[in-house]
């Protein structure tokens, strides 16, 4: 299964994983709500940092409603910004954000955030995980694996079973050993830009939805615990 360069699409904001991300029906129990739910956040993440988002992307986040909690306020917020936002000033943006002259101003890679430079052991470990996993990185797609884009649409495939053995705990391992060790700084830095709308919007939603899976994955930790003793 293919991590690919088209979670762009609508259907990868509107409540499902497109198809570049390989379903391939490995789940061993029926997917609730909520998990569907986390899930189509993922990719929400995922499509908004993956590439300047267009006007697609604009138009069917800018049609999602929001929710209760903080997740759902800062959800509201990203579907305000892109109901009015232009996409060639989000183009000007992401430019200064993630590649600029020479650097943007932020680094999107797992590797950066944990040892200040890019392609060192986290991303290693990071393919080994996929290689266990049966995870590949789509061959037109040049970017590292570590990217803040390609770790949210694992975890989204993940969640849903496309990926991995469709067992509980991958999902919980890899945000534990991946995801969730860096990710919540990068989203921190990335609400804190003082370029654009989006962006900053973008990673107030992440800092959010981060907390949360950090909580639920401290949860499922402590009952597969108990269920071990």
């Amino acid at each position: 299964m293919t991590v690919g360069s088209d979670v762009r699409s609508a259907k990868a904001v509107s409540g499902a994983v497109d198809n570049t991300m390989g379903h391939g029906g490995a789940s061993l129990s029926p997917i609730g709500e909520e998990d569907r739910a986390r899930a189509s956040l993922y990719g929400l993440l995922a499509s908004s940092l993956e590439a300047p988002v267009g006007s697609e992307w604009l138009s069917v986040v800018g049609a999602l409603e929001g929710a209760e909690g903080d997740v759902g306020m800062a959800l509201a917020d990203v579907v305000r910004v892109a109901s009015e936002a232009d996409p060639a000033r989000l183009a000007r943006d992401y430019h200064d954000l993630f590649i600029g002259v020479g650097r943007g101003e932020l680094i999107p890679y797992g590797s950066f955030y944990l040892t200040g430079f890019l392609n060192e052991k986290p991303l290693a470990r990071l393919r080994a995980e996929m290689r266990r996993l049966g995870i590949e990185r789509d061959p037109e797609v040049k970017e590292p694996e570590d990217h803040i884009a390609a770790e949210c649409q694992i975890m989204a495939g993940l969640i849903l079973g496309d990926f991995g053995s469709g067992a509980e705990g991958d999902a919980s391992t890899f945000f534990r050993d991946h995801l969730g060790i860096w990710a919540p700084y990068f989203f921190r830095d990335l609400a804190a830009t003082s370029v654009g709308d989006l962006y900053p919007a973008i990673g107030r939603l992440g800092v959010s939805f981060m907390a949360i899976e950090a909580d639920l994955n401290t949860i499922f930790e402590d009952e597969g615990a108990a269920r071990a003793t």
